[in-house]
């Protein structure tokens, strides 16, 4: 017995010694690994033939180092600062508009084929926000960016031009617009401000003769510095002030955030000296409990969450720990399984690494992030109880599928109709009532007519294929005839697909449109009415 615990306490003494030792190990291995690429970059200094831009190898070595790790470790160079200060504070200097690169049009409509070439590009304003610079200057959805500041846009990639639009607040760009029904490109001038997105995306109060109490809606897009007191006012409006008595929370498509933002939102609705979210890492500081801080300001009300696959990090925080904790109903997919947790340290040179230090655990002690990202990466398939991320308790189908409407939104075909039919209506009906009527899925028709559209399915893509190989491979010519005359059978006539998928064209033609006129809040107000997993929740919180 003496023995035993001889050896026992010799354990415990040893251990820091044997962790220590280790360390240092590992502290060789990685300054070994330092000198291998100094030495490198020396050699080529001295020995290469032509002149090299070390900053930009370096950046590249770094970057391609962090990609074998996870997707979240990220080098930020100085240059870099406005896209860190935009992941954790929601702000930067800009324009406050969405852009977008697509292939330039040819004559009517007809796509440029040199789809992998950024030459063959154009940059347009797809989104600008409502009562930001951009949409104050007058700029509309479908303009096409010529130039900023007089460098073309033509040959550069959509960060490129991003980061030509960004800068000081205060500061002027100059953008030059082509825009259709108008002559001549013409100049714009705008003034950069600190652009800052609402987190709380839309919010309403729901109500129908068949709910026996008026539902109070969130769309909750980021978790950034402020989200959670954007949060509370909005449902305190809509629960003093509106008379709310239920809670929906649409989390989908939410990436994350701020972790302690989440805690915020979680104590609205669990008790004080709660642990809602524990991490565990390498090093002392990585490990930490999370808990409520306050009393909670509704305890008793209902919630239903929306999720999907999208919903992850500081999202999962929320639902994940209001599941465990019994105060919410999950409705959805399952989400992505985001649970590692970032830290920002300075480098040197005035930038910045974003590195993975450890992992979320939840109050019923289970990992959000529950099998290793290289496992993901390798493709393995993911059984459903060790996939990670959060299962619903109620589990809905995702209801994408590949149709004609998937053609026409990926062709922006949806998108470009809008720009001419803002262009043609002065205005339209609120976005509660507005409604894309047979007689405008017509003309939508004769638009496509015009830009020679031809929807190609992705089977009959494959099937045509099959037919180029069976050609170049050794098939008799009577099956290859056979193989042929088949193949009109899989290019199907779009007004047959169209009609078959009335409804889902006119919700998605509308809500192209409704975006036109009363921007994002409008969209969505638009949109939660063919919204069925809303609809499900609605059902589920009665």
């Amino acid at each position: 017995m003496n023995r035993r615990i001889v050896i026992c306490l010799l354990s415990i003494v040893l251990c820091p010694f044997s962790l220590r030792a280790q360390e240092r190990q590992n502290t060789s291995r990685a300054n070994q690994c330092i000198d291998i690429f100094t030495d490198v970059m020396r050699q080529v200094d001295v020995n290469y033939v032509d002149t090299l831009n070390y900053e930009t190898l370096t950046e590249t070595a770094i970057n391609s180092m962090l990609r074998k790790i996870d997707p979240y470790t990220v080098y930020y160079p100085k240059k870099k600062d406005d896209d860190l200060r935009m992941m954790t504070t929601g702000k930067y200097g800009g324009i406050g508009s969405i852009i977008q690169q697509r292939p330039l049009a040819k004559g009517k409509g007809e796509r440029s084929k040199a789809k992998g070439s950024k030459d063959s590009l154009a940059t347009y304003a797809v989104n600008p926000y409502e009562g930001k610079p951009a949409q104050r200057a007058g700029i509309l959805a479908g303009d096409r960016i010529l130039s900023v500041d007089g460098k073309s846009t033509m040959g550069l990639t959509v960060s490129e031009v991003s980061n030509n639009l960004r800068g000081e607040p205060g500061t002027t760009v100059v953008l030059e617009i082509e825009r259709e029904g108008v002559e001549k490109p013409f100049k714009v001038s705008i003034v950069r401000e600190d652009i800052h997105l609402e987190p709380v995306s839309y919010y309403t109060v729901l109500t129908a003769d068949t709910l026996p109490e008026p539902v109070a809606y969130i769309a909750f897009s980021e978790f950034t510095e402020g989200s959670a007191q954007a949060f509370a006012n909005a449902l305190d409006e809509m629960y003093y002030t509106r008379g709310a008595r239920k809670l929906v929370i649409d989390l989908r498509g939410n990436g994350g955030g701020i972790v302690d933002e989440a805690l915020q939102i979680v104590n609205l609705f669990v008790d004080r000296d709660q642990m809602i979210v524990e991490t565990r890492g390498k090093t002392a500081r990585s490990n930490n409990v999370y808990r409520t801080r306050s009393n909670p300001r509704y305890k008793d009300l209902p919630i239903v969450i929306l999720v999907d696959k999208n919903s992850a990090s500081a999202s999962e925080i929320v639902s994940g720990a209001l599941q465990d904790l019994k105060r919410a109903k999950l409705i959805g997919q399952r989400t992505f399984g985001k649970g590692l947790v970032q830290n920002v340290r300075p480098i040197a040179y005035g930038g910045h690494i974003k590195v993975t230090t450890s992992k979320y655990y939840l109050p019923s002690g289970r990992c959000i992030q529950a099998i290793d990202y290289s496992e993901r990466q390798k493709g393995h398939e993911l059984k459903r109880d060790t996939a990670g991320g959060i299962l619903p308790d109620i589990v809905l189908n995702d209801s994408s599928k590949v149709d004609i409407c998937y053609s026409l939104y990926i062709n922006h075909y949806f998108f470009d109709y809008a720009t001419r039919y803002h262009r043609l209506h002065e205005s339209i009906a609120r976005p509660e009532e507005f409604e894309v009527t047979d007689e405008e899925i017509e003309d939508f028709c004769k638009f496509l007519d015009e830009r020679k559209f031809k929807y190609e399915t992705e089977t009959g893509k494959f099937f045509a294929d099959m037919i180029k190989m069976a050609k170049h491979e050794d098939i008799d010519s009577a099956t290859i005839a056979q193989l042929e005359a088949f193949e009109p059978v899989l290019t199907p006539d779009f007004r047959e697909a169209i009609e078959r998928n009335k409804e889902e064209v006119k919700q998605m033609l509308g809500s192209e449109i409704v975006l036109r006129y009363y921007y994002q809040k409008g969209q969505a107000a638009f949109n939660i009415r063919f919204d069925k997993e809303l609809h499900r929740a609605l059902q589920e919180i009665k």
